[in-house]
Order: structure tokens, then C-alpha cells, then sequence
């Protein structure tokens, strides 16, 4: 009598660039020196002088414009499009695989950057000229402004806006690559780069983060981005039926 063998693919995570751990563990260690950094009162001065320059010189052309353009770190929004390009990548391939990456860059967030912010309890600039209309000496401080208000430290905008386009990056080319094309890696670049520096620098210029809160964002999601790109999503094992639905989407042709 025969006996069948079920060949398991080896899982193995996907690499990165820069290679190796240290970048990750260099990733972590910034936030948390500067964190510390922000404790002990140091760079308090400078995210006073760029939050008071922002404000000398923003005429309303140039709010408007970078308002806009602010759009682009919008948390929700991206989820969905994320989601929905997921669902229709895993329409196309027949797996349930892409709605993967969204779910556990959901998850991620979530998990990460809402207690980091209520941990922190940092107001934003704008607290001073709205409600609670905290002095700018009590507003600019971390680990100090109890209640709803005290959420500004990192920046979710920056964050999001990193993780999403990261994912977003990830669905489109296999989604393109299932209609017959092929996504440059240009664009690709583009697509992740681009719209975090947008939202960086408009975040900040809008006097809505201080400009450590939007440095923090940025070290928080470049370390969030490098942890779901190391997933293989197309070997990670599923549970019960989902194994029905188990086809690759990245490595498939």
C-alpha cells in the first residue's frame, strides 16, 4: 500500500532592505532615546521654534494646500483602500491570502500607536490657541496632559500613512501583475516614499503635531512597515478551511 506525504512549504521570512535585525533594533532605539530625550526637557526648544515659525508664516493659499494634501495620512480611508484592494487581488487569485496584510496591519496599529499616544499624554501646538488652550510652555511637555487632548505624541498621520502605503505598495503589484502588467519598482518607491513625506511635512507645517511627535511617527512606522514586509504572506500556514482558499499571490505569475 502507497503512502502519500503532504510537502509542506518552508517558511521563511521575506526579506528587507536594509538586511538584518540591527536597522529594526536602531529603528526602536531612536524612538525610545528620543522619547527619553523629550522626558528630560531637551528639544522642547526646537519643536517651539518650527511650531511658531509654521505659524508666521502660513497664508491661506498655502494652509489650504497643505490641508489637502494632509488627506494622504488619513488612518481610515487608507485602511478601506487597503482592504478593498485585498479583497479584490484575493477575488482575482482566488485566495484568501491578500486580505491577510491589511487584517494584521490593522492589528498592528492598533495595538501600537493609540497606547503609545495615551501613554505619552502630549498635546498638540494648536492646544494653545484652542480648547483646553493650554500655555505653549505646558503644551509643548510630554508625559504631561491628562484626558483627550494629550494624543499627539507620535503622530498617527505619519504612522498610518507609512504602514498603509507600504501595504498598499504590496497589493498593487501582484494586482497588476494578474491583469497582464507589470508595476515599476519606481512607482513602487514612489508609492511608499512619497506620501509620508507629504504627510510629514504637512502635519507638522499645519501646526497639528509638534515636530518630534511626526519624527516619532515616522521611526514608529518605518519599524511597524519592516515587520509586515518580513511576513511570507504566501507561506504562512492557515488554519482549518481557510486552507480551501490557499493559493500564493505574490510569488504566483
Amino acid at each position: 500500500m502507497r503512502e502519500t506525504t503532504t510537502v509542506r512549504r518552508t517558511v521563511r521570512l521575506r526579506p528587507v532592505r536594509p538586511a538584518g535585525w540591527w536597522f529594526d533594533l536602531l529603528l526602536l532605539a531612536a524612538l525610545v532615546g528620543l522619547t527619553v530625550a523629550l522626558a528630560a526637557d531637551q528639544l522642547l526648544g526646537l519643536d517651539r521654534a518650527v511650531a511658531d515659525w509654521a505659524d508666521a508664516h502660513r497664508p491661506t493659499a498655502a494652509y489650504w494646500t497643505a490641508r489637502i494634501f494632509n488627506y494622504l495620512g488619513q488612518g481610515t480611508p487608507l485602511t478601506l483602500l487597503a482592504v478593498g484592494l485585498g479583497v479584490l487581488l484575493a477575488v482575482r487569485v482566488r485566495s484568501v491570502r491578500p486580505v491577510l496584510p491589511p487584517v494584521v496591519a490593522f492589528v498592528l496599529t492598533y495595538l501600537t500607536i493609540g497606547p503609545l499616544k495615551l501613554t505619552t499624554d502630549r498635546a498638540a501646538p494648536s492646544a494653545s490657541i484652542k480648547e483646553p488652550y493650554l500655555a505653549p510652555a505646558d503644551a509643548v511637555q510630554i508625559f504631561h496632559t491628562d484626558g483627550p487632548y494629550g494624543v499627539s505624541y507620535p503622530s498617527g498621520h505619519v504612522a498610518n500613512a507609512i504602514v498603509w502605503y507600504g501595504v498598499i505598495a504590496l497589493l498593487l503589484a501582484p494586482l497588476l501583475s494578474s491583469h497582464g502588467r507589470r508595476m515599476p519598482a519606481r512607482l513602487v518607491t514612489v508609492v511608499r516614499v512619497v506620501p509620508p513625506l507629504v504627510v510629514l511635512s504637512t502635519t507638522t507645517y499645519l501646526g497639528w503635531h509638534w515636530l518630534t511627535d511626526s519624527v516619532a511617527g515616522l521611526l514608529l512606522g518605518l519599524l511597524l512597515d519592516r515587520l509586515l514586509h518580513r511576513v511570507p504572506w504566501d507561506d504562512v500556514p492557515l488554519p482549518g478551511r481557510l486552507r480551501e482558499r490557499d493559493r500564493p499571490f505574490i510569488s504566483s505569475p
